[in-house]
């Protein structure tokens, strides 16, 4: 029998749904949750450092307080104060053995127990990859559904119903990342958002200049050089000793007036309001699909005639008859017509949907992709993801599924490959794609043949307003 693919899909595309490794913790939302403990861990390790540090300065404050009113006295008359035995012993032994415990105190670090917490967990930390690839991904999710870099910046994204703002700050590491990538159409998104923010008047640790640095260089990059001149030249205005600035504005001018002399016109200077609100068009992607596979991401895209919505119905099904479905059929949705994709309602108990979730959480690791060239698994850029692979054997529930699934469908599991358990991370996408093999010589096809049908069952629910990508669009 021809080989088919039983796959679990954790989360979807905008979903925000263990740890195996510290490396690239952005794929996986499963293993992202257990950074938010480990930060309240680290709050309550900060706390009880600041309660020490507290205690600590209250006890120096009442030292101060006692030897100063002390000191008043006896430098008023010395003569008269050490004229009394018991001052001069008082004095003898505060220097000896008061003041060396003021000094134990004082040297006393009570940061000890925090910076002990702080290495513990440090190497399960994100590192630049994941900043980066979260940054992206935020990025994917702005592109795909339409979002403006302002409604992003203030929280307002659809099905949301809690708010987490970028700051300045923020939208300046989100262009620079775009920026280092190469990316400028991104960079000049965020750079201006993060622009109009200060100049509205809120508070950054990034100044100005830093901005205005990264988004006129975005801005030329993008072919807009009359722009690029009146950011540089408010750079200039705000910090005249820049280092590049000053060269930057007298080679946007150059380039500029050749342009200029080469059309036969002379240059306009820009006006304050597209200065702060440049408009650039998303460069064309080389994937052919990425329109249609968007549009889907919206809920828009293909739509069934009523001819074609007639033809769909819903039904009991019991696998022709099969001793396990016939008390309890499943319940089959028509979904599409050609090809014909059908959905099963409550195909998972909740228990299962747990147990599973169970065994793969430890073995989560990076997807992979087999190379269309060589042939090799790697991991690629367009797959953001982990996974995992489980056997019927470790577990009857496992066993149980595996079964389900071969009386639904009439194909056996025997050829099928393991059950795979996919949990995606932020913004995590798996871009259009063949689920089976387009090498016909391809060498693992010779004994169990080429891909037949792929099961997906969805574990976990979509929290957006918008569609998640419906199993057809899935199957190209």
């Amino acid at each position: 029998m021809r080989k088919f693919l039983s796959s679990v899909l954790w989360a979807l595309l905008f979903c925000c749904c263990c740890r195996t490794s510290q490396a690239e913790i952005f794929t996986s939302i499963s293993q992202m949750t257990d950074l938010i403990y480990t930060e309240k861990e680290l709050v309550q390790s900060l706390r009880d450092y600041i309660k020490a540090e507290e205690s600590k300065l209250a006890a120096v404050k009442s030292w101060a307080n006692k030897l100063d009113a002390v000191t008043k006295v006896s430098t008023s008359d010395p003569e008269g104060y050490l004229a009394h035995p018991v001052n001069a012993y008082k004095l003898v032994k505060r220097l000896n053995t008061e003041w060396s415990e003021l000094e134990t105190l004082v040297l006393q670090n009570p940061s000890d127990g925090f910076i002990s917490n702080m290495s513990t967990h440090r190497q399960y930390f994100p590192d630049e990859e994941d900043e980066t690839g979260a940054a992206k991904a935020l990025m994917r999710l702005q592109d795909t559904y339409q979002l403006d870099s302002e409604a992003f910046s203030r929280g307002k994204l659809p099905g949301m119903h809690s708010q987490a703002l970028l700051t300045v700050d923020d939208c300046f590491d989100m262009g620079k990342t775009a920026y280092n990538e190469a990316d400028y159409y991104h960079a000049v998104l965020w750079l201006q958002q993060a622009l109009k923010q200060l100049d509205t008047g809120e508070e950054a640790e990034v100044p100005k200049s830093d901005i205005l640095d990264y988004l006129s260089y975005s801005v030329y990059q993008m072919g807009d050089l009359p722009r690029a001149i009146e950011l540089t030249r408010r750079l200039v205005a705000i910090d005249s000793s820049h280092e590049r600035a000053g060269g930057n504005l007298r080679y946007f001018e150059r380039l500029l007036t050749k342009q200029l002399n080469e059309m036969n016109q002379e240059y306009q200077p820009a006006s304050e309001e597209p200065i702060q609100l440049g408009t650039y068009s998303r460069p064309k992607d080389h994937l052919p699909e990425r329109e249609a596979y968007e549009s889907l991401c919206r809920g828009e895209g293909l739509q069934l005639n009523d001819v074609r919505r007639s033809r769909l119905f819903c039904r009991y099904q019991d696998g022709n008859r099969n001793p396990r479905l016939l008390l309890k059929p499943m319940k089959e949705e028509d979904e599409w017509d050609s090809p014909h994709i059908v959905r099963y309602l409550e195909m998972l108990s909740d228990e299962e949907i747990e147990k599973i979730k169970e065994l793969a959480r430890p073995r989560l690791a990076r997807a992979t992709v087999r190379d269309p060239k060589t042939g090799v698994l790697t991991t690629a850029n367009y797959r953001v993801s982990k996974s995992a692979w489980l056997e019927g054997e470790e577990d009857p529930i496992i066993e149980r599924v595996n079964q389900r699934i071969q009386d639904i469908t009439g194909l056996t599991v025997d050829t099928a490959e393991l059950l795979q358990v996919a949990n995606y991370g932020v913004g995590g996408q798996y871009e259009p794609h063949f689920d089976f093999s387009r090498r016909p010589n391809d060498s693992n096809l010779k004994v169990d043949g080429n891909r037949l049908a792929t099961f997906l069952n969805y574990v976990s629910t979509c929290v957006c307003e918008y569609a998640a990508i419906s199993p057809y669009s899935f199957i190209l």
